[in-house]
């Protein structure tokens, strides 16, 4: 497959919360859902090590602002409390997603790394027209992740960007 399927895509997102509050709305993403627009479900496939949550495997679904969802499962395969939490993911979308935190006080930066490919025969054939608008569809659901998330802890999003390399 060529390149025109691969995606790495970079979100920033600059919250006025601790670090902590941030970390544990992220790690619990099964509440995604209910304040993330565009998760339309998570569930819990496979629990991870007591205690670390290496291994815990969970199916997403998402739905942007375009006529389609995709669905995968991710598998966490690094956590340091506070300071990152790694995943592989297979179905839709295959690859890697890696969330990092940082800041000190009432601020928190979060920077998402995501670097996939997609499997949908469809989307592969349409990538090479279509590969603006799938980054454009992530944007959107990463725009409205970090909004979801001010407001889950009743805050505001200082700063927020995505991008594509």
């Amino acid at each position: 497959m060529g390149a025109a399927n691969r995606y790495h895509l970079t979100t920033l997102w600059l919250v006025d919360a601790p670090r902590a509050a941030v970390w544990e709305a992220i790690v619990q993403v099964e509440d995604w859902p209910g304040w993330w627009r565009g998760v339309e479900r998570v569930v819990t496939l496979e629990t991870g090590r007591a205690g670390s949550g290496l291994g815990t495997r969970q199916r997403f679904t998402w739905k942007g602002a375009l006529p389609y969802r995709l669905s995968f499962s991710s598998c966490v395969t690094r956590l340091e409390p506070l300071c990152l939490l790694e995943g592989r993911v297979e179905g839709e979308l295959e690859g890697s997603g890696r969330w990092r935190f940082g800041g000190d006080g009432g601020r928190t930066w979060v920077r998402f790394d995501w670097r996939v490919r997609t499997t949908p025969a469809w989307m592969n054939r349409l990538a090479p027209l279509a590969r603006p608008l799938f980054r454009w569809n992530h944007r959107v659901l990463m725009h409205a992740g970090g909004i979801g998330l001010a407001r889950r802890l009743g805050t505001r999003l200082a700063f927020q960007a995505t991008w594509s390399t």
